[in-house]
């Protein structure tokens, strides 16, 4: 049902795909049962997008192309930014400017466990710093 959806939802215009090319199972098959108790499997229909591409053997093309790194051992140094705050005996920000957010942690979190994830949040950052400059 993803695949339907995703290709609905590109022809629209209405999302931007990210992620890797589907599967492009696109047909529906119809179990019959048989007098002698076997089946017939026959394909009955195939699933077009609304702009009549087939989704069969082809699956959806995403617009963006984001495949799954290999995952590799968790790095503390990998993972802690270096700021002037993590320094001992830093200046604090006389406007108390100092903590992390809470919601950019969690959004780290999110983020090392779905590299796609991840990977459509910076997209989306892009998408408002492009839209901030054009307006």
């Amino acid at each position: 049902a993803s695949e339907i959806v995703a290709g609905a939802l590109q022809d629209h215009g209405r999302a931007l795909i990210l992620g890797q090319q589907t599967f492009g199972k696109g047909s529906v098959q119809t179990i019959l049962p048989m007098n002698n108790g076997a089946a017939l499997k026959l394909t009955t229909a195939r699933y077009y997008t609304p702009s009549k591409r087939s989704i069969q053997a082809t699956g959806i093309t995403p617009d963006i192309i984001s495949r799954q790194l290999e995952p590799k051992a968790p790095n503390v140094d990998d993972r802690a930014e270096m700021r002037e705050s993590s320094l001992a005996g830093h200046l604090e920000n006389e406007n108390g400017g100092n903590a992390i957010d809470e919601a950019d942690v969690e959004t780290v979190r999110l983020q090392d466990r779905d590299f796609e994830v991840g990977e459509a949040l910076n997209v989306l950052k892009g998408m408002a710093i492009v839209r901030r400059q054009s307006s």
